[in-house]
């Protein structure tokens, strides 16, 4: 998720400190929702070995199963963001995700 490791003095009000037998270790502190987003469609893309809108339909329609697994529509310009990344409209993510929820 692109989460970042920081000393456990570091850590502000929305980071985990994890502790190890009573003692704290290491805080984490995790990405906003919307850089989440950003990291999974470069991770999802890296993974293709290609621009996610050279794939072809049905690729895409497996990417679209994938984020909605994940999450990825209840981030504020979620649908905005993986239409744009995978070169379709907005309308057309509704499409895929209205199609899956049909099956």
């Amino acid at each position: 998720m692109g989460g970042e490791l920081l000393p456990p003095g570091d850590a502000g009000p929305d980071d985990v400190v994890l502790a190890w037998e009573g003692a704290d270790v290491v805080a984490v502190r995790l990405p906003q929702l919307a850089e989440s987003l950003d990291h999974i469609l470069t991770v999802l893309e890296r993974r293709e070995g290609r621009p996610l809108a050279e794939l072809d339909r049905k690729a895409k329609q497996e990417i679209v199963r994938t984020l909605e697994a994940r999450g990825a529509f209840a981030v504020r310009h979620g649908v905005e963001t993986v239409a744009g990344a995978l070169g379709v409209s907005r309308f057309t993510i509704y499409n895929y995700l209205n199609r899956e929820k049909g099956r």
